[in-house]
């Protein structure tokens, strides 16, 4: 019977170190794939605060929250389940499907910088959509949050599919339970942050009543720093989406058999890398600046079909409006 049990409690401990290992498996997974999606996170959490940009101060943290739940349904619920089906029977598509995400974010980043030098508006592709919704109201609150899940639906295929591709040789349930972990954490860690961003300017003007000269000071400068944060996430989070953008397109293209740029590329990489001591980092410089460069250029070539789609189609409405 002791021997039995001696047994058993063998077993026990043989299963507790299995499950402490792939919980650490599971943590540097989870760890590799988060990385690689943060060009994807710093331009959503730029991007949603502008959705409560006009909304009551108090429905500002129950909107948001509202947000990060469509969000966490987008990942969990819908894109988890495709991907993961995709990657287990028809894993060649992971590559392409990736280069279409790395796509839409030289797309997203490259339209960015067209608006910023007046060469695009982004006024201009909405001015037909009668969107002048009221900041308040339940209807109100329904399409900010709608448009706002939306937005994040793109956002988190760009996330998931990313991350996926940084743990696509594990078997299927560390697979799955990776993604997972990673949807949880980056919604949490986004949406966190975001409310963070959102209430800065109201906690800054609590603190700025104080008696106190010390609080008022710092009362005043969080007001005074938000636009700036704000500013700056997005221009943070435009060259991210380049960057990452262009680099799905270079590991990508040398994956489907067109070795040239990477092969160019990974040339210029070898030099430095060889440099003591900081040979890693200045070749991932290298490697990380040719990709934001081939991401705004694959980005511009991008903007420039789909300006002149549209241009296309508006003639050809209004040639048929003419006849």
């Amino acid at each position: 019977m002791a021997g039995g049990l001696f047994a058993l409690l063998d077993d026990v401990a043989a299963l507790v170190k299995l499950s402490a290992a792939n919980l650490d498996d599971v943590a540097a997974g989870a760890s590799r794939a988060g990385v690689k999606a943060a060009g994807v996170v710093v331009d959503d959490a730029a991007v949603t605060p502008k959705f409560v940009e006009r909304v009551s101060p108090k429905r500002e943290l129950p909107i948001i929250q509202r947000i990060a739940l469509g969000s966490l349904v987008n990942k969990i619920v819908i894109i988890l389940p495709i991907i993961l089906l995709l990657s287990q029977f028809l894993p060649w598509l992971l590559t392409p499907l990736l280069m279409v995400g790395g796509t839409y974010l030289c797309y997203e980043g490259a339209e960015k910088i067209f608006e910023k030098f007046g060469w695009i508006t982004h006024h201009e592709e909405h001015e037909d959509s009668g969107d002048e919704r009221p900041a308040d109201g339940a209807g109100a609150e329904k399409r900010i949050v709608r448009s706002a899940i939306t937005t994040d639906f793109v956002l988190s295929c760009e996330i998931m599919v990313i991350a996926l591709n940084e743990v696509a040789s594990e078997a299927l349930l560390p697979r799955a339970i990776i993604l997972a972990v990673v949807a949880v954490a980056i919604t949490v860690g986004v949406y966190g942050v975001v409310a963070l961003i959102v209430k800065m300017d109201d906690i800054g003007l609590h603190m700025a009543t104080k008696d106190a000269p010390g609080p008022q000071k710092f009362g005043r400068f969080l007001v005074e720093a938000m636009p700036k944060l704000l500013a700056l996430l997005s221009v943070v989070g435009t060259f991210a989406m380049l960057w990452v953008g262009g680099h799905i397109i270079l590991v990508g293209t040398d994956e489907l058999g067109f070795h040239a740029l990477y092969g160019f590329v990974h040339h210029l990489e070898e030099p430095v890398a060889a440099v003591a001591a900081v040979g890693g980092f200045l070749g991932w410089l290298v490697n990380t600046f040719f990709s934001l460069i081939l991401g705004a250029l694959w980005g511009a070539i991008v903007v420039g079909v789909v300006l002149g789609g549209k241009a296309l189609v508006k003639r050809g409405k209004r040639d048929t409006a003419a006849s």
